[in-house]
């Protein structure tokens, strides 16, 4: 049998690191916590990795890792934000299809805080499930096809169990379409 490869082991106070460019509240801080979840990476191994998320989101969280898991829905990396990998920058994190929560940011391109500032967001396989600003695609490059495993489609258990927590999808906006983002405020 083949070993859990470990992608992220953080402690909770590196996954909560502040960002220095950008410094949050403690309250806010202090709802945050760091899920472990287990899941099929594109290597068709089974992976461990970290989401830092509001701490009354967790159990819907770990809910859909678990379905994902079942699936066997290959998922990039599960990294906290703070690693030294992505040292809080968006756009390494998802060039790189990370999933991520919790990220102290405004929404992309306005002084607007961002769901995920508060971890009340999830963005999952970045790079296969684009967001489409304005006409624009992030990451750059990045397209979105439902044939291709590890995207989401609109009709995928995975949106369904999140649709029936009380979450909404960015794939079915009526503009601005974000296929990697969950968000329960």
């Amino acid at each position: 049998m083949n070993k859990t490869i470990i992608d992220s082991a953080m402690t909770i106070d590196e996954a909560k690191k502040q960002n220095p460019k950008l410094l949050c509240s403690k309250e806010i801080l202090n709802n945050i916590v760091v899920v472990d979840v287990e899941y099929y990476s594109f290597d068709g191994q089974i992976h461990k990795g970290q989401i830092a998320i509001h701490r009354d989101l967790a159990d819907d969280v770990r809910g859909a890792f678990e379905l994902l898991l079942d699936e066997k829905f290959p998922v990039g990396t599960v990294i906290p934000i703070s690693d030294i990998k992505f040292v809080w920058d968006d756009n390494l994190s998802t060039a790189a299809n990370n999933t991520s929560a919790f990220n102290y940011r405004f929404v992309r391109g306005t002084e607007i805080m961002s769901n995920h500032a508060e971890g009340r967001a999830i963005d999952i396989n970045p790079k296969l499930n684009p967001y489409f600003p304005g006409g624009k695609v992030f990451p750059p490059h990045a397209s979105y096809d439902p044939s291709i495993l590890g995207t989401i489609p609109v009709n995928s258990k995975l949106v369904a169990y999140f649709e029936k927590l009380g979450w909404r999808w960015g794939g079915s906006w009526d503009e601005d379409l974000d296929y990697q983002h969950f968000e329960k405020l």
